[in-house]
């Protein structure tokens, strides 16, 4: 297995562990009575699933051993996700950030015309700065994500894709994977390990001024879709 993909789906599991100690600390008054009775509720609502991703026991016990070790500071950083325009390497050395992200209009250096291999050189120097415990202490690796929304749209001579409610009224899931595949290869030889989630929105009043960013008013259209966009990307 690739051992950066494995690192980062550890950190992916210790940021979401990070706000589940949080929220536990911030209750330590509520009665047993009334825990159990929230955890009997929650299972209701969030009902156990067969899905395709397992629980690693092995990344389970890593994910414990790094939580037993982090202090509260490490924790709040791993929640917080800083833009590239607001960041530095040292600021990710100092604070060991869960994740990042360029925003739209956001590039290596504020270069519109960063190369590609502008983009890697910045994910190199943040991986190489978050796993550096030298100043915080912390090894967890951190992660960008992107808005990957029509392509990599946001590198200069990446592919580029209709917007989604033209994909929607195609109305064909295997070109939407076949399209998300594409993007997933031109975010990875930019050295970003994330995209972000598609838009899931069903659209019903045209005058929502994103209503393009929908794939279709129909929820039938928008499940298939999206479905095809997460297995395209994830591939």
């Amino acid at each position: 297995m690739n051992t950066r993909f494995t690192l980062n789906k550890i950190a992916l599991a210790t940021l979401v562990a990070s706000v589940t100690t949080l929220t536990a600390c911030s209750n330590d008054n509520t009665n047993q009575a009334d825990t159990t009775k929230a955890h009997a509720s929650a299972e209701q609502i969030w009902p156990k699933l067969n899905i395709a991703v397992k629980k690693d026991a092995e990344i389970e016990a890593q994910i414990a051993s790094y939580l037993n070790s982090m202090t509260l500071e490490q924790k709040v950083a791993q929640m917080i996700q800083p833009e590239i325009r607001d960041i530095t390497v040292e600021d990710m050395r100092k604070y060991g950030f869960g994740s990042y992200l360029n925003g739209g209009g956001a590039f290596p250096n504020g270069d519109k015309h960063a190369t590609p291999q502008d983009w890697v050189a910045l994910a190199e120097k943040m991986y190489q700065a978050s796993v550096d415990d030298s100043i915080d202490g912390s090894k967890i690796p951190t992660m960008w994500g992107t808005d990957a929304v029509h392509g990599h749209n946001n590198v200069i001579g990446a592919t580029l894709f209709p917007h989604n409610i033209g994909l929607g009224a195609a109305n064909n899931p295997e070109l939407i994977e076949q399209i998300a595949a594409v993007t997933a290869v031109e975010v990875m030889a930019t050295g970003i390990d994330w995209v972000f989630a598609p838009t899931v929105a069903v659209v019903r009043d045209d005058r929502w001024g994103r209503t393009y960013e929908g794939y279709s008013e129909d929820p039938a259209i928008v499940r298939e879709y999206s479905a095809a966009i997460v297995n395209g990307l994830q591939g």
